[in-house]
């Protein structure tokens, strides 16, 4: 799951040399990589995978059509919202954006099983809100430009770390039986 996330770091770290729309098409960009073994190999993609692609491409086709550029934070903004989306989303209609992953690690017979279906909401909404946390820093960083930066980071930081613990915590081997949900 950790590397379909590469598209994100990719456009946080390119933000600042390249711009906004240069760093969401490397996103973009980024993102096709990430889906292109999966499809070569005969799976489908994820909908985080794809969700990425979508979100990349809009945003950096509107920047180009309607001349408009995002600041900075506005652009990290825009692209946290919509990865928070991507994933609110995908718990909306029923299929959690870490229930994909987990198939590639779970044994089939476990797949159908509410427990289950339970664990992966539950990932998925701590990892729903981690990208809260970030939007509302970022949130808070364009609404108060004065702010120091570091808070926010901090922030960002504290709940992506967070998220990436709960996540390895609750996938240990024997995680995924019905008495270790209850």
């Amino acid at each position: 799951m950790l590397f379909a996330l590469a598209p994100f770091v990719a456009f946080a770290v390119s933000v600042s040399a390249l711009g906004s729309i240069g760093a969401l098409l490397l996103g973009a960009v980024a993102s096709a990589l990430v889906i292109l073994p999966g499809v070569v190999k005969g799976r489908s993609a994820k909908i985080l995978e794809i969700g990425s692609l979508v979100l990349f491409a809009a945003l950096a086709a509107f920047e180009y059509l309607s001349g408009a550029r995002l600041s900075l934070v506005g652009a990290k903004f825009a692209v946290d919202l919509g990865l928070l989306l991507i994933v609110v989303l995908s718990m909306i209609v029923g299929k959690p954006f870490t229930m994909q992953y987990a198939k590639d690690e779970v044994a089939p017979e476990l797949w159908s099983s509410p427990e289950f279906l339970r664990k992966n909401y539950v990932i998925s909404a701590v990892w729903g809100v981690a990208f809260l946390a970030m939007v509302l820093a970022e949130l808070a960083m364009l609404l108060w430009p004065g702010l120091p930066h570091q808070l926010p980071i901090l922030v960002i930081v504290i709940a992506l770390v967070g998220a990436f613990k709960f996540t390895v915590r609750l996938r240990k081997p024997g995680s995924a039986t019905p008495a270790s949900l209850g």
